[in-house]
Parts: C-alpha cells; structure tokens; sequence
C-alpha cells in the first residue's frame, strides 16, 4: 500500500529533482520527476520561490529553475531529520 507524500516530502522531492539535474531545470522535467500535477507543481514552485528555496529564471520563452542555497541547505536539514527518525524506527 503506497502512503501519501507529506507536504514536506514533496517540497523535499521537487528541490532534489532540480538539485540532481545541476540545480536547474525546465518546469515539465519538475512535472515528470516529482510526480505531481501541473496545479500542484506551480502551487508548490510559487511557495518555494517566494520563501526563496528556488529562483526562476526567464529568458525568450524558456523557464528554467535553480535551486539556491537556501534550498540545498533544506536538502541537507532534512536528510539529518530523516536520519534520526529512521535511527529510532519512526519514520
């Protein structure tokens, strides 16, 4: 049985996916590999944007996102978060 992602999961999800792709990457890559609707997908890009988690970037009709530094320090919060509940089988 397949358990629903948590609101944090998936921010942890879309910061990977464009992380892994060199830290930039086009919105319908975010779309596939994070696996989220197209609504949902820009509900969560506007919220990361805004607390500065990812820059978009707009040039001619490309729009790409970057991961910034903030948002890999998130990545890397969370892998400890994680970790530790792992640690004591609450996850």
């Amino acid at each position: 049985m397949n358990k629903k992602r948590s609101r944090l999961e998936i921010i942890r999800d879309i910061l990977e996916v464009i992380k892994n792709r060199n830290g930039k990457i086009k919105p319908t890559h975010i779309l596939y590999k994070s696996n989220l609707s197209y609504g949902m997908m820009e509900e969560y890009l506007d919220e990361l944007i805004k607390k500065e988690f990812v820059i978009e970037n707009k040039n001619q009709n490309n729009k790409t996102y970057s991961i910034t530094e903030k948002g890999v320090n998130y990545l890397s919060q969370y892998k400890l978060i994680a970790e530790f509940t792992d640690s004591f089988g609450l996850s």
